[in-house]
């Protein structure tokens, strides 16, 4: 007779089934959470708390959230507005000019569809692109290009190369073959074959992803902006130096309002389109 399973075998003598333990050796299972718990309260132990400063700051905390319940919209209105177009201006150019970059570097990071040499090249792009922050890469454009929008568009379209050719580039890793292997049999040249065989297969879901990137810029523009890289973010940061908490309020609202609004619109361009 074949011996029963474990779990039977524990069932018959009344014993409950437990799943083996993932670290066998006792000391070491009981080892590691204490030393990751010991390193814990190292690493917070490096943290020099100053509470008096975190009192004062409390104080401060108030005086900011009372410009909070009162947001001024009028008194600031038309630097506002500039910092809104510029924002507008810089994600809508950005996303355009990353969305034409991207595909040729999305193209060549496909491992499927391109020769090595060319595919290490454009991976190492597209992984550029994705290694770094949009702040840190504000702050290489400010210094080459100096402050202003054109910082925050390079920026941006950088930035949206990096996103859209990784995620293309699986895409079309992941094609049906056979449509492709289809115009290559009749003679189809490469453009042609990727034109008929891999385009219409992966297009309904670039325009997915670049509609989406398009709302990841905005929200981004108020971010690099603090760096000097042009936007609403650049007024932000003006009016919290000024302690003009008020219309640091006014303009968190907008932000949040067309971010809203475009994550709305976004979101039914995705579905239309998928």
């Amino acid at each position: 007779m074949s011996a029963l399973p474990a779990r039977t075998a524990a069932s018959l003598k009344g014993q409950p089934w437990r799943p083996a333990p993932l670290i066998r050796q006792p000391w070491l299972r009981w080892g590691l959470p204490l030393l990751g718990l010991a390193y814990l309260v190292a690493a917070f132990s490096t943290i020099s708390v100053d509470w008096g400063r975190v009192a004062r700051g409390l104080d401060r905390a108030r005086t900011v959230f009372g410009g909070f319940l009162t947001p001024d919209f009028l008194s600031r209105w038309e630097f506002i507005q500039l910092g809104i177009l510029e924002s507008l201006a810089m994600t809508v150019a950005a996303t355009a000019l990353g969305i034409v970059l991207s595909v040729p570097f999305a193209f060549g990071a496909a491992r499927n569809i391109s020769p090595l040499p060319v595919y290490l090249a454009c991976r190492a792009v597209v992984a550029a692109g994705r290694s770094f922050q949009e702040i840190v890469i504000a702050i290489f454009f400010v210094v080459m290009v100096g402050f202003g929008p054109l910082a925050g568009a390079l920026t941006l379209a950088f930035a949206t190369i990096g996103f859209l050719g990784k995620l293309l580039a699986e895409e079309i890793e992941e094609i049906d073959p056979r449509p492709l292997e289809a115009v290559r049999a009749t003679g189809g040249s490469w453009l042609q074959q990727m034109a008929y065989g891999v385009v219409p297969q992966v297009l309904p879901r670039f325009v997915g992803l670049s509609v989406y990137r398009f709302d990841i810029n905005f929200r981004e523009s108020s971010v690099i902006g603090i760096v000097g890289a042009g936007g609403i973010g650049g007024a932000l940061n003006t009016s919290i130096s000024r302690y003009e908490y008020s219309t640091t309020a006014a303009i968190l609202i907008v932000i949040i309002a067309i971010v809203l609004l475009t994550e709305y619109a976004s979101g039914i361009i995705r579905k239309r389109v998928q």
